[in-house]
């Protein structure tokens, strides 16, 4: 070892000695973390696309798509019966709903409360036991925390047990506190039944709940988010880009959620509303037929169609002076409105002119059509300002930002949203970004490092660059996370032909019958079988249609696609739900959901997701936190604390507090 070496070594030690100024605290620690070693690894939960949903979500989120119920059935087994079971489910998934419904029905209060609350004591007593009781007292409830671990913690010492943990729930009953206690207990599972949440991208667009379900998990305990085409389009709308403004404005206005712009975020949709009737007062904008989310009044159907057609123009126009703009996106084949023959009504894509059916353009100059006119400038002014200065989106956007990423390695899974941008021969595809080449990992990184330079460059022209960067990400055939030709919106709006309207998937999913192509991407991002884990592929973004036979499990079991359409507009396409995916100590399951009816009736009469289980996949043993990144870490801290305690005894270091 080289003395620079030493010295750096030295000067770690010695800041390591701060946190364990002693041998007694540093052997402690040690203690500590081998015990942790050997304790089963926690419960990840992955979802995937749920766009929008947010009672589904929710529902899921509080179920541990299922966990909940197979706890109950552990602890309980044949004691309870069926519809018990059913009724201590739904007090852990919506506690306060549930109760306010008892106590209409229900004439002894006192004994329905004190027979939940053991129920509720047994099945937290075995959600936490995998845990050690440091980390069970961190999740703990503020107000109820010593009562709670002392209902839960086994106490060897009491010789009346029975009577020590009756007088404290008789203690519960007689304050009157039962309900917020039971509501702490029933809260206390949902945090421990998921160690960990992994989101596969596609939080925004189609349903109206997204901003519910970004509010759930600001507060959430453990998550990642791995982003979707649909996630940055909206990172870039709440950063002003003026593209993705309107690309985020007709995603709401083609699937009927206006809701989650008005009333979620605030946004201000009158000034396009007044420019649309202004514009096309006249025009039926028979081709802007919306996908409305509930009824609305024929007067707010006609509305909604021109303010759909507005902010369509704008956005082809906008989306056209980035094409111009950057070449090496690929997306010429885009930039159609110079491509129309304004005499004949048709336009030329692919070289072969088609018919319009809509010629109604009063803002579009033939002779320079991406200009925006200047009314159309100041309704995007006034629309990049109300998203600009709404607080609690960009909240959300940061949240998504700070604990999101293009992809994420952890515990031998590769997790990302779209693909690995791939030829035909399996290679990895070369993709320009900003003049210079990237292809597999690479790519990701360099694609991931523009998207924090749009939130947090201090060069404005890196920042902008960013922000394109972002609606590359949302639109472009070379985009890992949108994987297709192109985005046939201009046709699906103006063409009657269906042969141009295909949009060709990326030759990535074409591999996906090949294992050689999981091992060739998994090699790529540092991922071999000779790891303490199986290693696979996790991913969303294509709806797997598995009411026509279609498999989310492919490439021998090594990539698993988890988008079962958790969005309604999939479900009659997809046949089920979604999919969630749960990785515990004792293997991988994937589980199907059928459609969530609502949380009145999970509350009323006890109607909990319908889910089967459709692959399993079981480890030998039972992975233990030390086969997990976070043991691999322990095992470095525990060989650092090793080497303090020698420099400790040899006098290198020398201790801060007396034995």
């Amino acid at each position: 070892m080289t003395e620079q070496k030493k010295r750096v070594e030295l000067r770690y030690l010695e800041q390591l000695s701060e946190m364990y100024p002693s041998i007694g605290k540093a052997s402690t620690e040690i203690i500590n973390l081998q015990s942790i070693l050997n304790l089963p690894k926690g419960t990840e939960h992955f979802m995937s696309d749920i766009h929008g949903e947010y009672e589904a979500f929710s529902h899921v989120l509080r179920n541990g798509s299922g966990a909940v119920q197979k706890k109950i059935d552990d602890v309980f087994g044949q004691t309870l019966t069926a519809r018990d079971k059913a009724a201590l489910a739904t007090i852990i998934y919506y506690p306060r709903e549930k109760m306010e419904l008892i106590k209409k029905e229900e004439s002894d209060m006192d004994n329905w409360y004190k027979v939940t609350l053991y129920r509720l004591i047994e099945v937290c007593k075995t959600v936490s036991s995998k845990y050690t009781r440091s980390k069970v007292r961190k999740a703990l409830p503020k107000d109820y925390a010593y009562v709670i671990e002392e209902l839960i913690t086994e106490k060897p010492e009491v010789l009346n047990k029975e009577a020590y943990y009756e007088s404290i729930v008789d203690s519960i009953v007689e304050m009157g506190i039962t309900e917020d206690f039971i509501v702490a207990l029933a809260e206390l599972i949902q945090r421990l039944v998921i160690d960990r949440l992994h989101i596969l991208g596609d939080i925004y667009d189609r349903g109206s709940g997204a901003h519910l379900i970004m509010d759930k998990l600001c507060s959430y305990h453990s998550f990642d988010i791995q982003w979707g085409n649909h996630d940055v389009v909206w990172m870039a709308a709440a950063r002003g880009h003026l593209a993705s403004i309107a690309c985020v404005i007709r995603n709401s206005l083609r699937y009927g959620n206006i809701d989650l712009l008005e009333e979620g975020y605030g946004i201000n949709l009158l000034p396009l509303a007044t420019f649309a009737l202004e514009q096309y007062g006249d025009d039926p904008c028979s081709c802007f037929v919306t996908k409305p989310a509930c009824e609305t009044t024929e007067t707010e159907t006609e509305l909604t169609k021109k303010m759909h057609k507005a902010i369509m123009v704008i956005k082809l126009k906008l989306e056209g002076k980035l094409i111009e703009k950057y070449p090496e996106f690929g997306m010429e084949d885009r930039r159609l409105l110079d491509k129309i023959d304004w005499e004949k009504g048709t336009v030329l894509i692919d070289g072969k002119s088609y018919p319009m059916k809509d010629m109604d353009f009063p803002t579009v100059d033939p002779k320079n059509p991406y200009e925006l006119t200047p009314e159309e400038t100041e309704v995007m002014s006034r629309l990049r300002t109300s998203f600009r200065h709404c607080e609690k989106l960009q909240r959300h956007m940061r949240v998504m930002v700070q604990n999101g990423g293009l992809y994420k390695v952890y515990n031998g899974n590769l997790l990302f949203h779209g693909c690995v941008p791939m030829n035909r021969d399996g290679s990895f595809t070369e993709v320009s970004v900003f003049g210079e080449t990237y292809s597999g990992k690479e790519l990701f990184d360099v694609l991931e490092s523009w998207v924090r330079k749009a939130y947090f460059a201090a060069d404005a022209t890196e920042r902008d660059m960013g922000k394109d960067i972002l609606w590359f990400l949302w639109t472009a055939p070379d985009s890992p996370l949108y994987g297709r030709s192109k985005m046939a919106s201009f046709e699906r709006y103006f063409i009657q032909e269906e042969e141009t309207h295909q949009e060709h998937k990326n030759p990535y999913y074409d591999l996906l019958s090949d294992s050689a192509t999981a091992d060739h991407i998994l090699e790529e991002f540092g991922l071999t079988e000779e790891q303490c884990l199986p290693v696979h592929i996790i991913n969303g973004h294509v709806p797997v249609r598995r009411k026509d036979g279609e498999s989310p499990v492919k490439c021998d079991g090594k990539l698993i696609v988890i988008d079962g359409g958790f969005s309604k507009t999939y479900h009659n396409r997809t046949g089920i739900a979604g999919y969630t995916l749960i990785y515990n100590s004792y293997g991988l399951t994937l589980t199907a959901h059928e459609p969530f009816e609502s949380k009145e009736a999970a509350v009323s009469r006890e109607v909990d997701i319908v889910s089967r289980r459709e692959a399993v996949e079981l480890s030998g043993r039972r992975t233990l936190v030390g086969d997990t990144d976070a043991g691999r870490k322990m095992r470095e801290r525990i060989e650092e604390l090793k080497q303090l305690i020698e420099a400790y005894r040899s006098g290198s270091v020398l201790e801060k507090e007396a034995h």
